[in-house]
């Protein structure tokens, strides 16, 4: 078996990503009618996402594929591109964005970001119930099963992922005794309803004026701190020198080195020191995860350095870097998407897509009734679903100030991801036939 795609090498494949980037950005801000009101509907951003997933659907490009050897083994390959783009790229963006926060402004903000976000992981908490008693309905046997392969048992995965991250996914795996043989099911669901509705946001972020019209919101605070921090911005602005250039890096990639020693030493500590974190079934194993404390202290250290001198290389364009490499992150999460396999599973997507469209229902709902920006509405939803990878991503594109505030609440997630999940998988077992 051969699923390999015809680009196997991760030096090609990102030199087609880059080259995605570039036709983007270029065709984004041309002066030709036709691109001008195609972006004016679909958003850049939001390209730069779609045109590697249809590389990857189109077989170009892979994650991953499988290739057998002369003995009839099965030889697993995964590209490394979304590794380090998250590993890397992720947390350094993450300091060069924070590098001019306003922490002041963020607490002025309210406590509307954190509503959505509660009310973001209340939508997945209900969803999951409600989508098996809606499917049950007419289609039994897709949430059935007894044992092992109860279908609710898997779908407590995609509860621990969607509320917190992966590592409350392989927690969840661990604590219902999902068959093992069944769960790449549920990853597949996982990744292409969690892109879909990443898909959807992003294309609502260009009709954000709308939409925030339409909710009656009062988007005043974000404003305020949008133009506060842009005209911080705007007064130390220079032409930024080599030695500018090379020190905003060097800034960025040191912090990323103390967030990875950092996090290797406390997630091993606590992995070693304490069982209810080094037991994959235990509500505190998230916090033995390496990346939720590298995503942790590389933005504690970017808040921390935002008090300091070095908030002035803002000027020098420190959040721009930041926003590039938050764009190859964004086409690396592309390249996971595989189109054609939305209708692999049928049944099993249109579980998740009723239990997506509850928590979006719920968001929309109490958004009206708060009149919450659709900033707060995007950013709840992703800091929910899509964790410490999407969150800032989404935030980001409103405006790189408030990248840090996708990152806080999904760092919230992962606190509360195993808790919240449970909660959902016990309210499946109940209503499943």
């Amino acid at each position: 078996m051969d699923t390999s795609p015809l680009i196997t090498q991760d030096s090609i494949a990102f030199g087609i990503l880059m080259f995605t980037l570039g036709f983007v950005f270029y065709t984004s801000t041309s002066k030709i009618s036709a691109w001008e009101k195609f972006y004016k509907v679909i958003p850049a951003l939001l390209m730069a996402y779609l045109l590697p997933a249809i590389f990857t659907s189109a077989k170009i490009i892979a994650p991953e594929w499988e290739t057998q050897n002369e003995a009839g083994e099965i030889i697993k390959h995964e590209s490394s591109l979304y590794y380090i783009s998250s590993r890397f790229l992720l947390p350094a963006a993450l300091v060069l964005m924070t590098l001019s926060i306003d922490l002041k402004g963020i607490f002025n903000l309210g406590p509307k970001a954190l509503i959505m976000f509660l009310t973001g992981t209340l939508g997945i908490i209900i969803g999951g119930p409600i989508a098996i008693l809606i499917i049950s309905a007419f289609s039994p046997e897709t949430v059935g099963g007894v044992g092992p392969d109860a279908v609710w048992r898997g779908l407590a995965t995609l509860a621990g992922s969607w509320i917190g991250g992966g590592a409350n996914q392989a927690a969840m795996l661990e604590i219902y005794e999902y068959n093992p043989k069944n769960y790449g099911g549920m990853v597949l669901v996982d990744i292409v309803v969690a892109n879909i509705l990443m898909a959807a946001i992003l294309m609502g972020i260009g009709k954000s004026e709308k939409i925030d019209k339409w909710l009656n919101a009062d988007n005043s605070a974000i404003e305020e701190l949008k133009e506060k921090v842009s005209t911080y911005a705007s007064k130390i602005t220079i032409n930024p020198t080599l030695s500018d250039l090379i020190i905003i890096l060097s800034i960025a990639f040191t912090v990323v080195s103390i967030s990875h020693f950092g996090a290797d030493i406390i997630s091993s500590f606590l992995l070693t020191n304490f069982e209810s974190v080094s037991d994959k079934s235990s509500a505190l194993s998230s916090f033995g995860s390496q990346f939720f404390w590298m995503i942790s202290i590389a933005t504690i250290v970017g808040i921390m350095l935002s008090f300091t001198k070095l908030k002035k290389y803002e000027g020098a364009g420190a959040s721009k870097i930041g926003s590039v490499f938050i764009y190859i992150l964004v086409a690396t999460i592309g390249m996971k998407m595989d189109l054609s396999k939305i209708l692999d599973n049928p049944g099993l997507i249109l579980i998740g897509l009723v239990w997506i469209s509850t928590h979006i229902i719920l968001l929309v709902i109490v958004a009206k009734i708060i009149k919450a920006p659709f900033f707060f509405l995007a950013v709840g939803s992703q800091a929910n679903v899509g964790g410490v990878a999407s969150a800032p991503i989404v935030a980001s594109a409103f405006h790189p100030s408030l990248a840090s505030v996708g990152v806080l609440l999904a760092v919230f997630g992962y606190v509360i991801g195993t808790y919240g999940a449970m909660l959902t998988a016990e309210l499946m077992r109940i209503v499943s036939p």
